[in-house]
Formats: structure tokens, C-alpha cells, sequence
């Protein structure tokens, strides 16, 4: 079983760490779901009407509803509000969403890093050392275009 990316003892998460996502099923959810197992702040911006591809996105997840429905909005606000990004996919391909959460990135000159099967966990807790966001965004593909993201997530998160 892969490592936890987040575990404290390699990743020392700094004062006033909080992890944001946009809410999505998979990956999105799946990062949120860590950080408040772990009773880490968290946070973020979902489409207006907390829109998700499954329905309107419970109330356990404490984000703020963008002022469109756009998916792109949600996107963009969470690089905008983030340090930086890990976009987790299962492919080493960046497409849909997940491409835009990138280009979104680099528009704002926003560190991201790809994270795919067959990435070391070792390079994201440098990547997470290196940069030391205080504010982390976590993107990444939907569960209805990457079956089994999510669980995927959970596992490489510990």
C-alpha cells in the first residue's frame, strides 16, 4: 500500500494549514474526506448550488458556493485562493478539468504537481516540503471519468 502523502512526520503541515477542493466526486471529495477524518481544516469553492455530477454536495464539506455554476469558476477561485495544487488523476495525462485546474496553475504562476500510478510518494512530500503551502488545493479527476479515483485517493493518502 502506498505511503501517506500527508504524514506528519515527513510533512510538517505549518500553522494555519488548511487543504481546500472544489467538492467534485473522486479525487476532490475524497481529499476533503481526509482532512476532516483528521479534523484538519478545510475548505474551498463549489459551483452555486454546491452542484456536484451526483447530486448537491452534503453540508459536512464547509465550502463556499462560487456565484456561477461553472465547474471552471470553482476551478479557477480554488488556484486563485490556493499556495498550490495536486491534480490526481490515473493516467499521466492531463485532460478535461484536470488539464484547465493545470493551465490555471501556470496562468498564475501557481506550483502544481501530477499525481498519477507510478508516482513516488517520496517526490510529493518533497514537493509539499519545498513549497510548504499554507493553503493546499487538491484537484483531480471525477469518479464518473476515472472510476475508482476516489478510493485511489484515499489509499495514497493513507
Amino acid at each position: 500500500m502506498a505511503e501517506d502523502l500527508f504524514e506528519l512526520e515527513r510533512f510538517h503541515l505549518p500553522y494555519g494549514f488548511k487543504l481546500i477542493s472544489g467538492g467534485q466526486s473522486g479525487a476532490d471529495r475524497a481529499a476533503l474526506d481526509w482532512a476532516i477524518d483528521r479534523k484538519i481544516e478545510c475548505g474551498g469553492w463549489c459551483p452555486k448550488g454546491r452542484k456536484t455530477e451526483d447530486g448537491i454536495l452534503g453540508l459536512r464539506y464547509p465550502l463556499k458556493e462560487a456565484t456561477s455554476s461553472s465547474y471552471l469558476q470553482r476551478t479557477e477561485w480554488n488556484v486563485r485562493d490556493s499556495d498550490a495544487t495536486l491534480i490526481f488523476t490515473l493516467t499521466p495525462d492531463l485532460d478535461g478539468g484536470s488539464k484547465r485546474t493545470a493551465d490555471f496553475c501556470q496562468k498564475r504562476g501557481k506550483p502544481f504537481k501530477h499525481i498519477y500510478p507510478g508516482v513516488k510518494p517520496e517526490s510529493i512530500v518533497e514537493f509539499l516540503k519545498r513549497i510548504r503551502p499554507r493553503i493546499l488545493n487538491v484537484a483531480g479527476k471525477r469518479e464518473s471519468s476515472a472510476p475508482g479515483i476516489g478510493a485511489w485517493v484515499c489509499g495514497y493518502s493513507g
